[in-house]
């Protein structure tokens, strides 16, 4: 039967890049890591890994997998860390990182709940459009929109964020609305440009799945720009509902394809590498987990 340590060295495998990183970076054999992949995916009875001389590519089922495990080892650890702190007093210092537009309506409140809890925790927030490294920027934690890339970093998924098809009233009158997600085909899109992210749109109605390559005239690598520019009529956007709530409520936006759902958009906290938590930081992870797992943003 798999071992803990046998998962870890998986993880292990996706983040570094290849088995003999891998092995340098838990301080094992090349050959004990070897072993370990190998008894795995035997257990599995699945190729996790597809090996070359000179790289280890997950497969398809490898990174699915991966996404899964690597949030079940963070919430061990954080468990561990919860056991060994037992009792320790909540207080100190924390700096948390998060995105500009979600850190003011949905991550300061947040933070404000903790620290009303927390009394003897003092907590700077760094706000930041794009990633930055924890360990660089000394940040406890930090709260990420979005699938993780494979990294060090250890992860808990908060929860997923609601993803709508939306346009503006004006849009709609001119050009019609959309009954299925194929006719997108035929509308102006809003395509959000940057971190890789492709021009096609994946619906899913019960069995039923539908994925529609997207084109329009406008494309930003900013959310909040695609959602102002689909509210002054420049075409349909897919975007998340926290984002756009405000421009729902005020009627400037419109929902279409109600009945078909998009991939919700996964919140994560992540936090650095390391053995031991802090009693605070382990406490705001906790914190936020109880909070966002049950009701997300949005």
């Amino acid at each position: 039967m798999a071992s803990l340590d046998d998962y870890r060295v998986f993880v292990a495998i996706v983040e570094q890049g290849n088995l003999s990183a891998a092995a340098r970076h838990l301080h094992r054999s090349l050959q004990a890591v070897s072993r370990s992949l190998q008894a795995l995916e035997r257990e599995l009875g699945v190729e996790l890994i597809q090996r070359t001389t000179r790289r280890a590519q997950p497969t398809a089922a490898g990174l699915a997998f991966h996404a899964r495990i690597r949030t079940a080892l963070a919430d061990i650890d954080l468990a561990r860390s919860e056991l060994a702190e037992h009792g320790a007093r909540i207080d100190g210092a924390l700096r948390i990182g998060g995105s500009t537009q979600f850190s003011a309506p949905y991550l300061v409140p947040l933070i404000a709940a903790f620290m009303e809890r927390y009394p003897d925790v003092t907590v700077e927030l760094v706000v930041a459009d794009q990633h930055v490294d924890l360990q660089r920027e000394k940040l406890d934690a930090t709260v990420r929109l979005g699938e993780l890339a494979p990294s060090r970093l250890h992860a808990r998924q908060l929860g997923t964020l609601r993803m709508l098809t939306v346009g503006a009233p004006g849009y709609f009158a001119r050009h019609g609305r959309p009954r299925t997600p194929a006719e997108l085909g035929r509308h102006e899109c809003i395509l959000r440009q940057g971190n890789g992210a492709k021009q096609r749109w994946d619906y899913a109605r019960g069995n039923r799945r539908q994925s529609v390559e997207v084109r329009g005239r406008f494309r930003a690598d900013n959310a909040a720009a695609c959602n102002a520019a689909a509210a002054a009529g420049l075409g349909i956007a897919a975007t998340a509902l926290w984002q756009v709530r405000p421009l729902l409520d005020q009627g400037r936006l419109e929902t279409v394809l109600d009945d078909w759902q998009l991939p919700g958009l996964p919140l994560h906290v992540v936090w650095p590498p390391g053995k031991q938590l802090p009693a605070r930081t382990r406490a705001f992870i906790d914190f936020a987990a109880a909070r966002w797992t049950a009701e997300p943003p949005g």
